[in-house]
């Protein structure tokens, strides 16, 4: 009779805790809708909801402020929001990722040297082909991207420490310091490269096309896919390599899946918009502390959260110095140096 009433008090127990992960994600994808509309509204010109409606949705009208409208509204905001939207779900399931596979709690997508990767493909193609147009430097920004995540994935795979996480950080860490190194060297030796240089690596979401835009979508819909046949093996990951491989996980194959899932989600993110420091590491541990340490569970919320914050510091951004504006990368950093330091401070103060 005790156990009947253990086991049932333990159903109610899970049962009421999934409810309340499934409400929670139904609240994130409100606060995301929310957020798509105040970017749609909000910038140099506020427009009220009405024109905002107008400019989605209404026919072509000869009044000329209604033509500025649609113009603002369909060429201007929906492809930046579009953008922050599909570029945020990105960052934040790489964040959550690259911190279950390397078993890391301060890891970001940056680790796998990928911001370094695509900031030097950029410079380089600017200097040698004088490419200044987004939709002609992004491929070459996700190809540099990639083949940095490769490199440092061949590094980490190499020698006595092969697969071993720290290995993989260490890997990272040293492509990451030669490429930016080299990146420096191309950007002063070409003032059109340096000049390109300072304004896509602060991260932005804005004056990019839907060009640009499809193409990057569909390597994140693949990262994606990738992502989700992976997520009940990296909760058993967590417990340890040994553990998973005598629980039945091809350990080799499901880390290179999800290196190569984290690869397309991280390149194609930043080939788009440029490097975002911290937004990954961010909403990973928010994503954890509302979910726990299911995977299958942190990985969407993570998602959603990654959205959700580069759309408002997108919006921010807008609000904060007008007329002018300050990149959402600029609005992520300056939120995500914080939160690192507190994440610094918690862990000396929990291990005093």
């Amino acid at each position: 009779m005790g156990t009947t009433t253990v086991e049932r008090l333990a159903r109610k127990g899970t049962t009421d805790l999934q409810n309340r992960r499934v409400a929670g994600l139904f609240a994130l994808v409100l606060v995301l809708l929310t957020a798509a509309v105040l970017s749609l509204a909000v910038g140099a010109r506020a427009l009220s909801p009405a024109e905002v409606w107008e400019g989605l949705l209404g026919a072509p009208d000869p009044d000329r402020r209604l033509t500025e409208i649609r113009l603002i509204v369909r060429t201007v905001r929906v492809p930046r929001t579009v953008l922050a939207v599909v570029a945020g779900i990105a960052l934040g399931v790489g964040g959550a990722l690259i911190q279950g596979y390397t078993r890391n709690p301060i890891a970001d997508t940056g680790l796998l040297g990928v911001n370094s990767g695509a900031s030097f493909a950029v410079v380089t193609v600017i200097a040698v082909f004088g490419f200044v147009n987004p939709f002609q430097y992004v491929w070459f920004a996700f190809l540099g991207a990639a083949v940095s995540g490769v490199v440092v994935f061949g590094l980490a795979s190499m020698g006595r420490g092969a697969g071993n996480p720290l290995t993989l950080a260490l890997a990272g860490q040293g492509v990451t310091v030669f490429l930016a190194a080299m990146t420096t060297a191309v950007a002063l030796s070409d003032k059109a490269s340096l000049n390109a240089l300072r304004f896509w690596n602060a991260g932005s979401v804005a004056g990019v096309g839907f060009d640009v835009i499809r193409p990057v979508t569909a390597f994140i819909g693949a990262g994606l896919l990738l992502a989700l046949t992976t997520l009940p093996a990296v909760n058993l990951l967590n417990l340890g390599d040994d553990v998973a491989r005598g629980l039945g996980v091809n350990v080799a194959l499901v880390r290179t899946t999800g290196i190569i899932s984290i690869t397309l989600l991280a390149g194609a993110a930043t080939a788009a918009c440029g490097p975002v420091a911290f937004l990954g590491l961010m909403v990973a541990h928010v994503a954890r502390y509302l979910t726990g340490p299911d995977y299958r569970w942190l990985v969407p919320y993570a998602g959603l959260l990654g959205a959700i914050v580069l759309l408002v510091c997108d919006i921010v951004g807008r609000v904060l110095v007008r007329p002018g504006e300050l990149d959402a990368g600029v609005v992520v950093a300056l939120l995500g140096a914080p939160f690192f330091a507190f994440l610094v401070w918690r862990g000396k103060f929990r291990s005093a």
